[in-house]
């Protein structure tokens, strides 16, 4: 009669901690970072040559913000609302107060001014 050898089973291992859920912010939809933008949505003057960069080449604008956020630089032009997710990477990767609906808002009411602002806080971040 053969005789097998006796495999060894795993035991299993105890939970002592129960994991952590992440904590969810208290206004839903709204990031909570730690400062403010760098500029106002109208300090185009603060930085003139990216305000005329926008006002005589938006699109050329809008390739090269994209192109410095990792994106593909025709994102604004193949994906509609890709300025908006844009505008809302910005503030997460830099930490800046803020919610979609306002990025909607400071894109629809000023969009010019909102493409600039997001290039100068490129430019702060050292971006």
């Amino acid at each position: 009669m053969a005789t097998y050898p006796m495999i060894q089973q795993p035991v299993p291992q105890m939970v002592i901690q129960q994991p952590v859920a992440q904590v969810i912010p208290q206004r839903i939809g709204e990031v909570q970072g730690h400062r403010d933008w760098s500029t106002g949505l109208c300090g185009c003057f603060s930085d003139c040559g990216s305000c005329l960069a926008t006002y005589f080449c938006l699109p050329c604008m809008e390739c090269r913000n994209a192109t410095r956020l990792g994106e593909c630089c025709l994102l604004p032009y193949c994906c509609a609302g890709s300025n908006i997710a844009m505008r809302a990477r910005l503030r997460t990767l830099g930490g800046i107060r803020g919610s979609i609906l306002g990025d909607i808002c400071a894109l629809s009411c000023c969009y010019m001014c909102a493409v600039c602002q997001m290039s100068r806080e490129m430019d702060n971040m050292g971006m």
